[in-house]
């Protein structure tokens, strides 16, 4: 039985960050919204090598093609946007 979708939205539309292009934005910031428990073990390592340990952390990256590769494979549990001082 899955979630009551009244409690709580179910699907890609609802959740998944989306990750804008790197003529767009030199810098984002990077929210990680869910926890890695759960999770496989390649999801929790490439939460790491972004920079996030704990839950809620917020890290600011470049963004390239390595980092959104990266953010494409965990982005139903973070948040990306773009950074204040992108420059």
């Amino acid at each position: 039985m899955g979630r009551n979708p009244a409690v709580f939205r179910q699907g890609p539309a609802y959740y998944a960050a989306t990750i804008p292009a790197e003529k767009d934005a030199a810098r984002i910031r990077v929210k990680q919204v869910r926890s890695s428990i759960g999770h496989s073990e390649t999801m929790r390592r490439t939460l790491a090598s972004l920079g996030l340990f704990k839950h809620q952390a917020v890290v600011e990256v470049v963004n390239n093609a390595s980092v959104r590769g990266m953010l494409f494979k965990v982005r139903h549990m973070v948040e990306v946007s773009k950074a204040e001082n992108a420059g």
